[in-house]
């Protein structure tokens, strides 16, 4: 922990997973952490994800994996299939790599519910209704917060900026980078889990070439006790949106089941295309992470489609490589950011390599790459070691995170 005379005010920019994570690593080393929030309340965005391994592991270290497995769903493998032929053509299971734990598929709702008691229950301020539009240096050689309205906070040591993909703040890092907006997107629903013809403990998949994909992935509860739900995904490009919504429900949901007939029991809670969430997906990696008495933390640093299921578990691992930066070096916030970014570079540059590789031969308009998919991707996952490294890639253990993090692997349950 810091000595009273190291111990640093600093404004945490975002209420989601990656700001309340540092918010309670920061406040654990003895600082002062403020969050800034946007909305009047503090609230989740989004339908569900895949909890990895890796986050996992870091909510293991703050105290609150046993309170996310309690409203999880765990995972054993990701699979996907052809929609005319049936053929295979993903299978993923953890269980191919000794040791490397499972999923869990789990709510936003749920993920953000735990972070967010754990950072009340540390008497961590939130400011809410307070959008963050810029910074400024301040005259005591700190930095303060450009919000709505021209309001401006007090000054603070170090501003970490958890505002995602379209922060304002971006033109501050030393390498800022320029977003490339990805064709595909997808939309998504919250629904009831319909258990009749698919695995409990899996994330399931359909495609028609690259340009379909369909998807339900088990996602637990947001509340003990309560109705277990899934996440249902629909692959499309935004600019298709309108024109979708145009033809009808109907006509939509008949497409859908052209392909997939099985998942007709989940469309039927579908009432209105407002049940669901436009998300669109761009793809950016800031080379350096850090700017004067600043950083960036998750998806402000490093976003990307969701094929591989890392956005969160990424996010969360950066938390913790912030606080072992801090941690190592009190009082020197510069040489601190540079250990924080050196944690994380190789990690995230791989993944986001591996994530632009692999999204166009399941979202896209190739027609070549979803024939080399199916006929090769589905042989060679057979075959060792490449079940091996499949489980490791979505897993997000290559590059061993949780070693250069000092975290420990969470108990297979």
């Amino acid at each position: 922990m810091a000595s009273p005379a190291a111990r640093l005010d600093i404004a945490i920019c975002g209420a989601g997973p990656a700001g309340l994570a540092t918010a309670l690593y920061m406040h654990r080393l003895g600082h002062r952490p403020t969050l800034f929030e946007r909305f009047d309340a503090p609230k989740p965005l989004g339908s569900g994800l895949v909890l990895q391994p890796t986050g996992q592991a870091v909510l293991q270290d703050l105290g609150l994996l046993d309170r996310i497995r309690e409203l999880g769903t765990p995972l054993d493998r990701l699979h996907g299939a052809d929609a005319r032929s049936g053929r295979v053509v993903l299978d993923v299971r953890y269980a191919s790599l000794p040791n490397s734990g499972r999923g869990l598929g789990i709510h936003r709702a749920a993920l953000f519910g735990v972070l967010h008691d754990a950072v009340m229950e540390a008497g961590i301020p939130i400011r809410n209704a307070a959008e963050v539009r810029d910074v400024q240096d301040s005259h005591e050689g700190r930095r303060v917060l450009v919000l709505d309205g021209d309001r401006t906070s007090e000054p603070f040591d170090l501003i970490v900026d958890c505002l995602g993909a379209n922060t304002p703040l971006r033109r501050y890092s030393r390498t800022p980078g320029v977003p490339r907006t990805l064709p595909f997107g997808a939309i998504w629903a919250t629904l009831p889990w319909q258990g009749a013809g698919f695995e409990e403990a899996a994330l399931s998949q359909r495609y028609h070439r690259a340009s379909v994909m369909i998807g339900v992935l088990p996602i637990g509860r947001t509340a003990p006790g309560g109705l277990e739900q899934a996440a249902f995904f629909w692959s499309l490009k935004p600019a298709e949106y309108e024109a979708m919504t145009r033809q009808g429900l109907a006509a939509w949901k008949a497409s859908v089941l052209g392909h997939w007939l099985e998942v007709s029991p989940h469309l039927d809670e579908v009432r209105d295309f407002a049940d669901m969430t436009l998300a669109r997906y761009a793809h950016y990696t800031m080379a350096n992470p850090a700017g004067d008495r600043l950083v960036f933390v998750g998806d402000s640093a490093h976003s990307t489609s969701p094929q591989l299921g890392q956005g969160a578990n990424m996010a969360l691992l950066d938390a913790r490589a912030l606080y072992l930066g801090l941690r190592e070096h009190p009082g020197d916030i510069g040489l601190a950011l540079g250990h924080y970014a050196a944690l994380r570079r190789w990690h995230v540059r791989l993944y986001q390599a591996l994530s632009a590789m692999f999204t166009p031969f399941y979202q896209s308009d190739s027609r070549v790459l979803p024939i080399i998919r199916d006929l090769l991707v589905s042989l060679l996952a057979r075959i060792p070691p490449a079940p091996q490294f499949l489980a490791a890639m979505v897993s997000g253990s290559l590059l061993w995170p949780l070693r250069r993090l000092e975290l420990r692997k969470p108990p297979r349950v």
